[in-house]
């Protein structure tokens, strides 16, 4: 056995790897299976979206931010508007809001049913995957719903919202938020206790509170570390200190306990989701009333020579920014979420810069996988739940 000699062989793992969750590429360094080091490398769906809000009217950005995390197209828009809401000083109606809370919760249980069911099917578990979709599906059902898109909505502007909620809405979410709880039991009987499950997800890329502080690591992953930061908890925005939830948190750090938080959270949205259906009224005020930002109704433009002119000043020349920066955070699917917008007084952005949780999750990753097994790379890559349209922007 002295003799034998082995050689650390270089490979690729990706761009084209369907487990690496889009277009990320790792070089690894193995020594058999094991893993020496580990280079992620991204930049290979570069889509310059940030520059391109440059040229584009306020409201204009709304569908480029929904596409760069496109698992959290609610909660992008949401944070945009936010931000530049900020900047004009304004403040949007009470049930402006609360329907912003109920649409980016159920946003936050899209994303992490994509996660579960994806991340499911990557360990061996292809029926989670089946049944995870399937309520997604009821989800997406809800957007084209509000919309008449399944993906990206573009529902939240500036100063509110698109258009008031469709009819039937409150029943629709109401009997999806019913039979949610129990899905997510079948899940957890799928996944919990599952032998196969338990061993390829307990103690495998581990990260500390420490580190994950370090990395800047936000979201699940740093809350499965201990680390028990919610923005809608410590900076609340859109009402959120007035609900009742709780933040889930594990110690551990690994694969499994970032499952456990995951689903946790589902949980909660669920509860978030019905306080905010009771607060929301079937009908009423959904964008605030201010002619600068806000087209008037349909009927008045087909009878009122004024209505007309506002209209048609808004959708061919905007609306005016005052000059200045804001930052409002939000807590999107993969932890803190928010857009630095920078005005020059002009009706286009003169900055916009997105803050990315799923581009310091590829950061860490290297820590995670670096003496592990090669198998155990596709598990750590689906727990960080990275979206490389949120990483290559």
């Amino acid at each position: 056995m002295a003799d034998i000699k082995t050689e650390v062989m270089t490979v690729n793992m990706g761009p084209q790897h369907p487990s690496t969750h889009g277009v990320l590429r790792l070089v690894l360094e193995l020594d058999g299976e094991t893993i020496l080091s580990a280079a992620p490398t991204i930049g290979f769906l570069h889509t310059g979206i940030e520059k391109t809000t440059e040229q584009k009217k306020w409201q204009q950005v709304i569908p480029l931010v929904e596409r760069m995390d496109y698992l959290s197209a609610q909660s992008n828009s949401m944070a945009f508007s936010l931000s530049v809401e900020r900047l004009l000083g304004v403040e949007v109606p009470q049930r402006v809001r609360d329907i912003r809370v109920l649409l980016a919760e159920l946003q936050r249980i899209n994303s992490h049913l994509v996660w579960l069911g994806t991340h499911g099917m990557e360990v061996g578990a292809v029926s989670v995957m089946l049944y995870c979709f399937a309520e997604r599906e009821l989800l997406l059902n809800i957007n084209e719903m509000i919309a008449g898109f399944r993906m990206f909505p573009s529902y939240m502007r500036i100063g509110g919202l698109r258009e008031d909620l469709p009819r039937g809405f409150h029943d629709v979410v109401r009997t999806f938020l019913s039979t949610l709880p129990s899905k997510l039991d079948t899940f957890e009987d799928l996944l919990t206790q599952n032998e196969i499950y338990l061993k390829r997800t307990q103690g495998v890329g581990v990260v500390s509170a420490e580190q994950a502080v370090a990395y800047g690591l936000v979201g699940p992953i740093a809350r499965a570390a201990g680390v028990d930061y919610d923005v809608r908890k410590v900076f609340p925005y859109l009402g959120y200190e007035t609900y009742d939830f709780r933040v889930p948190t594990q110690t551990t750090g690994d694969v499994y306990a970032r499952y456990q938080v995951r689903v946790a959270e589902m949980r909660e949205s669920v509860k978030l989701c019905l306080q905010a259906l009771d607060r929301i009224t079937p009908t009423g005020v959904y964008a605030i009333d201010d002619p600068r930002i806000t087209p008037p109704p349909k009927d008045r433009v087909y009878t009122e020579m004024e209505a007309l002119i506002q209209h048609f000043l808004i959708y061919s020349q905007g609306f005016t920014v005052p000059a200045g920066e804001a930052y409002v955070p939000v807590e999107g699917p993969r932890g803190e979420q928010g857009f630095h917008v920078v005005s020059d007084g002009t009706n286009r952005p003169w900055r916009v810069k997105s803050r990315a949780p799923s581009l310091l999750a590829c950061q860490a990753l290297e820590s995670m996988i670096v003496g592990g097994l090669i198998a155990d790379v596709i598990a750590v890559i689906g727990s960080i739940d990275v979206v490389m349209g949120d990483v290559d922007r």
